[in-house]
């Protein structure tokens, strides 16, 4: 391994050393391309950070609509412009600074370039964002504790806003290839009420394999609507898009759901990425790598997330209890005021479930996750 890299140094010396003195540069040319890392490339540093270069330039409101290397994508009126982020620029703690939805204030720095010069000027950006709006919504998780993503003497729970100032999470999930997972729908659930957006359970590939009445019977008691569709067969794409068109929405699910296939069902020229579910597992492939906004037809917007294999909730144990709405009735009734309903005595909650009061799969979906609370995993 050190002899590659030793290797792969010396190459980029002796190239660096032909392009300086001139020599072999057609050749040159395309080793200069392939060890560019980036192909937008943002302003001197000194004009984000001076707020003096700063105050002289237009200011304009726009979303966030996605991010390059160093810089966000931002749309103001009708156009998306590359923007980078001023020295000055601050988040608040404990909160993902820029996320897709986000509402930004821009400088605007060249505004000659907004008129498709893209294609031929690529070393410039199009304006700098100041300053970022408060967030109304937010589809959000802790930041994954497990394996290699996050370092072993970290203690502070970082917050990662996925989408910001949306209306509708509609939940992706499957009957086959992936199976439907109940827990990891009762967890969006809770993440829907946090972050205030409407709730609403699409199960896809149903020309694969319709979903058990009683599943449906289950979700529907608790309020939340649910449409069946088939990105493949087009069966109940209208009644999905009629329930978004005129929204801002998130697309939420397990990886290998259909999010990306639906999207591109939905949104002529979408082109968004798909993969095949893993044959030996049955286990979604992650597509998306970062979340996607694209415009529907009629109006709104829907937003592609990655596939989430961990889906942690960051909650106190005490909250719990609140976001399943079946406890709601008994839990007044336990014997004692803080119950968490799990070995406590003459806990009203447990005589439900024992009664058949409340279902029992949604008992073993709460002990899950109360469970996974201490770990902010899922």
């Amino acid at each position: 391994m050190a002899r590659r890299k030793g290797k792969s140094r010396r190459r980029l010396k002796d190239w660096y050393q032909k392009y300086h003195s001139g020599q072999d540069f057609q050749d040159t040319e395309a080793l200069r391309q392939r060890f560019t890392r980036r192909q937008v490339k943002l302003p001197p540093r000194e004009l984000a950070a001076g707020t003096e270069n700063l105050d002289d330039l237009p200011r304009k409101e726009g979303m966030v609509m996605g991010q390059f290397p160093g810089g966000m994508i931002v749309r103001i009126d009708t156009q998306e412009l590359l923007c980078g982020i001023a020295g000055t620029f601050r988040a608040p703690a404990g909160a993902t600074a820029l996320a897709v939805g986000d509402l930004v204030t821009v400088a605007i720095t060249r505004p000659e370039h907004l008129d498709g010069q893209r294609d031929i000027d690529k070393d410039r950006s199009d304006g700098v964002i100041l300053e970022r709006k408060p967030r109304q919504t937010a589809l959000s998780r802790p930041r994954p504790r497990s394996g290699k993503r996050r370092d072993e003497y970290e203690t502070e729970t970082f917050e990662k806003v996925i989408a910001a100032n949306m209306e509708v999470l509609p939940i992706v999930a499957s009957t086959q290839q992936p199976p439907l997972r109940h827990g990891v729908i009762d967890r969006f659930l809770i993440i829907a009420e946090r972050g205030e957006l409407t709730p609403i359970l699409v199960i896809n590939k149903i020309d694969l394999g319709q979903p058990d009445e009683q599943v449906l019977a289950d979700f529907e008691s608790l309020g939340v609507d649910i449409i069946l569709c088939s990105a493949s067969t087009g069966e109940g794409l209208e009644e999905l898009t009629k329930q978004l068109v005129g929204k801002r929405s998130v697309l939420a699910g397990a990886s290998g759901v259909g999010k990306s296939t639906l999207i591109n069902a939905m949104v002529p020229g979408a082109d968004a990425a798909t993969r095949e579910v893993r044959a030996k597992d049955n286990r979604g492939r992650h597509t998306t790598s970062n979340a996607a906004i694209y415009d529907l037809p009629g109006g709104g917007i829907i937003v592609d997330t990655p596939g989430l294999r961990e889906l942690g909730i960051r909650l106190e144990v005490t909250e719990l209890p609140w976001y399943f709405p079946e406890f709601e009735q008994f839990a007044p009734q336990c014997k004692f005021r803080n119950c968490t309903h799990t070995h406590e005595p003459d806990c009203a909650v447990i005589e439900a479930i024992q009664g058949g009061q409340i279902l029992q799969r949604r008992y073993d979906s709460y002990l899950n996750i109360l469970q996974t609370l201490g770990d902010d995993t899922g």
